[in-house]
């Protein structure tokens, strides 16, 4: 067996890796039964299922028939863009409230595409601020800071 797809293979085996500590990290709670499901049943058998579904892509990249590829150079800029806007909109959530935190993390993240345009990372700013009010506000009735703390709110 050679290695055709790189790129198949280590994405493979990331979610093995991700499953099983997914399955391990969930087996310490109870799990219950089907019929009355405890709280490490699902995360249980969805880590099992991640792990499962790596194996079949990783043992894939293996194949004759795969496609031949490399892996590029992982771009840390990137990485570190997306994870810093995540992190500060945890930061940010009960200063300026739900919607001005969903607001600059779409606008913020949208800063690591190679294809970034305002327009569209407002545009889809505006439509996730809209979503979460709809689905987590109205929809859940969730409770969050909606409003920038300094306003009174």
């Amino acid at each position: 067996m050679q290695l055709k797809n790189k790129q198949d293979f280590w994405s493979g085996i990331m979610f093995v890796a991700l499953g099983v500590g997914f399955a391990l990290g969930a087996a310490s709670y109870s799990m219950g039964t089907a019929a009355r499901m405890g709280p490490g049943y699902f995360p249980f058998w969805l880590g099992v299922l991640l792990a499962l579904l790596g194996a079949i892509v990783a043992l894939g990249a293996l194949s004759s028939k795969a496609t031949e590829t490399e892996v590029e150079k992982f771009d840390w800029k990137i990485a570190f863009i997306v994870i810093g806007s995540v992190a500060l909109s945890g930061v940010l959530l009960n200063y300026l409230g739900v919607y001005l935190t969903v607001f600059l993390l779409v606008v913020g993240s949208s800063f690591a595409s190679h294809e970034f345009s305002w327009k569209v990372s407002v545009l889809t700013g505006i439509f996730l601020v809209l979503f979460v009010w709809l689905a987590f506000i109205k929809g859940l009735g969730l409770i969050f800071p909606l409003w920038p703390s300094f306003l009174g709110n």
